[in-house]
């Protein structure tokens, strides 16, 4: 068969709509078997109804997942924010718990340091107050004593008398307040260098330590919520992928339902067993609907028997005629040979023959695909052979034989023969040019020989 070098399949790129009920794509309109097309040109165009459908719906899902993710993607910047705002407001509370801490412990400037300082100049005041409580006492206690006296001399009255003592008393009682104010800021000397100063070191550690905990789980807390948007923005972004994927995929589809030339070429419906190619039928994806052969390189599709497939080698030149055309001869190449048999046996037998593509050299004209051509392809050729036609050899007693005319009588002659043909045979030795020889030698060889013994 004939068919072309260059032969450009053309496939249904349109998956099947499953809503629509239909098993397959039909075909709205297709170019005629046979007609020359130019590249660009319209060749098919499929129902694009169900397939525009789902292209609008899916442009919706789309916009649906852009929107969730672009939510997710603002979700998770805010988080970020949040995170770093938490996290400083975390280190703050450690670093004021840390000054803290340090201001009270400090041996020169602390807070500590200065209550000390202040109830140790507190009980220097009261020192001092019960100095001056003292002395006024001493005095106090000089002028009672003076007044009694005077009194019993008769030289003071009761009232001067009772005037004295009660500024006695009241300075016997300021001495023993100043006293009791010397004891009582002692002992709040002695609770605060003590008890107050580890019960203050116990509550600034704790509260730094629950600080630098807080800073820790702030960040845990961060990370677990980082991830979480993250994982979620994730999601959504690879959701919108997939709708932008089959978004995509739609449009494809919807462009595939017209199909155009690649190039230019003869149209040439594929003719696979069960699929019929015309207007309403449905196809299937990836079914092949039709081919683009180009006309001026063409092969031929061949087969070459078993018994002859180790003669032929890739390469091997040959002659080709079209029954079509019988008075042209074209020179082709072995293209192809295939390693396996073909599954059907040659003409019902059991022998198997093997496919083999042989291209023509040259550019072609009015050759057509499935044109029947014969291939003779050439597998040798020897320079200046001696040949005799084949029926003129024979063989008797595993010994090849011609019969050679001599003074007017056939004798016969052992030969030895080389490569043959349909036709002719090679003589390597026994004969030489010019001689006569019967082309009939079964008729007399055996007669012949008998006579010769």
């Amino acid at each position: 068969n004939m068919q072309s070098q260059a032969n450009r399949e053309i496939h249904c790129a349109v998956e099947d709509v499953q809503r629509d009920g239909i098993n397959g794509t039909p075909i709205l309109w297709i170019v005629p078997n046979g007609s020359s097309v130019k590249e660009g040109d319209l060749l098919l165009e499929l129902e694009s109804s169900p397939m525009r459908e789902a292209l609008d719906e899916q442009m919706l899902e789309t916009e649906d997942a852009r929107s969730t993710q672009i939510q997710a993607e603002a979700n998770f910047n805010n988080q970020i924010v949040q995170n770093e705002t938490s996290k400083a407001e975390a280190e703050l509370q450690v670093q004021l718990a840390t000054l803290e801490l340090q201001m009270y412990t400090d041996e020169k400037s602390g807070t500590h340091k200065l209550a000390v300082e202040e109830i140790k100049r507190s009980i220097d005041e009261v020192n001092n107050q019960i100095l001056e409580a003292q002395a006024t006492l001493e005095l106090r206690r000089d002028d009672r004593r003076g007044i009694d006296s005077l009194y019993k001399l008769g030289y003071a009255n009761r009232n001067e008398l009772r005037k004295t003592e009660l500024s006695y008393l009241q300075a016997e009682g300021q001495y023993a307040a100043q006293l009791n104010k010397l004891e009582t800021a002692l002992a709040t000397l002695r609770k605060t260098e003590n008890y107050e100063r580890e019960m203050e070191l116990l509550r600034l550690r704790g509260r730094l330590q629950t600080a630098e905990r807080g800073l820790e789980q702030t960040v845990r807390n961060n990370e677990a919520k980082l991830a979480q948007v993250q994982a979620i923005l994730r999601a959504r972004t690879e959701s919108l992928k997939k709708e932008e994927e089959r978004l995509e995929r739609y449009t494809t589809q919807l462009a595939a339902c017209k199909i155009y030339a690649p190039e230019s070429g003869m149209v040439a419906y594929a003719s696979e067993r069960g699929d019929e190619i015309r207007e309403g039928m449905p196809v299937r994806f990836q079914q092949h609907l039709m081919s683009l052969p180009s006309l001026d390189r063409m092969q031929v599709q061949t087969v070459v028997h078993e018994s002859d497939l180790d003669q032929i080698r890739l390469g091997m030149k040959a002659k080709i005629t079209v029954d079509a055309f019988p008075d042209l001869e074209y020179i082709g190449t072995v293209k192809s040979i295939a390693v396996l048999p073909e599954q059907n046996s040659w003409r019902g037998s059991e022998s198997k023959v093997y496919a083999t593509v042989v291209t023509i050299d040259d550019e072609v004209d009015q050759l057509k695909p499935g044109m029947t051509a014969v291939t003779e392809i050439l597998i040798d050729s020897i320079d200046d052979a001696l040949t005799v036609p084949l029926q003129a050899v024979i063989e008797r007693d595993e010994q090849t034989w011609v019969l050679v005319g001599e003074n007017e009588r056939l004798r016969p002659r052992a030969v030895e023969t080389g490569r043959e043909n349909d036709s002719v045979v090679q003589i390597v030795s026994g004969l030489s040019e010019g001689e006569n020889i019967a082309l009939n030698p079964r008729e007399f060889i055996d007669d012949l020989l008998g006579t010769d013994s």
